[in-house]
């Protein structure tokens, strides 16, 4: 699928019993199992009826999420996160990092101002436009959502207990409790915003961090890709941007060559 087929919304299947949902420029992920649906992330509020669609289009619903998974809490990863707790009982689990932000979405430390920097970078300015038109500004947060140890760091990961069984990495940087989310067995790495393959804010291409204006402290996240590399992942499925199918240690080299020039 292309940037600009992003524009509107679909399922693409990535890879065994791993779905993406594409709207606004805003990917989030279905995880199948025998136990079950693992959402991660969840897009914007515009995104509901396409979960809709793509569930039945799967041959599933809304009843048979057990678990919504964040990679991190920014509002364009927790657009549907409130309604699919409060009206259909899904656990929400985020990192204790990110637990103020999941309660309060647009209450985020980032490094540039995001208005100066969205009027000097009009690269960015059409991806911002279609992510507000899909509810980037009235996005709800979460009360009561499961966290997972702060502990889960750079000593090991933490696997949580949901269908899939992913593994939380966590990676810092981008928010205070960025988590990739590792699939072993299928080899699949969901990056989140730690490391992207378009950046909102500039409309810039191929692997990177995002942009200052949404990112708390880029130094700490270029630091922090390694525990995403030391997963050895080959496919790469990011928060913003098509799947990376040359690795992450690759993507990771990329990314911090483009964050250099």
């Amino acid at each position: 699928m292309t940037q600009a087929e992003q524009r509107g919304a679909g399922l693409t299947t990535i890879a065994d019993g791993v779905h993406r949902i594409s709207e606004a420029y805003v990917n989030f992920y279905l995880v199948e199992s025998p136990d079950g649906l693992t959402l991660v992330d969840s897009g914007l509020p515009a995104s509901w009826k396409t979960l809709d669609e793509a569930l039945r289009g799967l041959g599933h619903s809304l009843d048979d999420i057990r678990a919504l998974v964040l990679t991190h809490a920014h509002f364009d990863h927790l657009g549907l996160a409130h309604r699919l707790h409060s009206q259909f009982g899904v656990p929400v689990w985020v990192h204790a990092g990110d637990a103020f932000i999941a309660r309060h979405p647009y209450r985020y430390r980032h490094e540039r101002s995001r208005f100066v920097f969205a009027l000097s970078h009009p690269g960015g300015l059409p991806v911002l436009a279609r992510m507000t038109a899909a509810g980037a500004l009235r996005v709800r947060g979460v009360d009561g959502a499961n966290v997972f140890p702060s502990e889960a760091g750079p000593a090991g990961t933490f696997l949580l207990p949901v269908p899939g069984a992913p593994e939380a990495v966590f990676s810092p940087g981008h928010t205070a409790g960025h988590c990739g989310l590792y699939l072993r067995d299928r080899d699949v790495l969901f990056s989140g915003d730690a490391l992207v393959t378009l950046d909102p804010y500039t409309g810039r291409t191929g692997p990177r961090i995002v942009a200052g204006a949404a990112t708390m402290d880029s130094r700490q996240n270029l630091d922090t890709l390694s525990q995403l590399a030391a997963t050895g992942a080959s496919l790469v499925l990011p928060g913003h941007g098509e799947p990376w199918t040359g690795g992450i240690g690759e993507a990771v080299e990329a990314a911090r060559r483009n964050a250099a020039a």
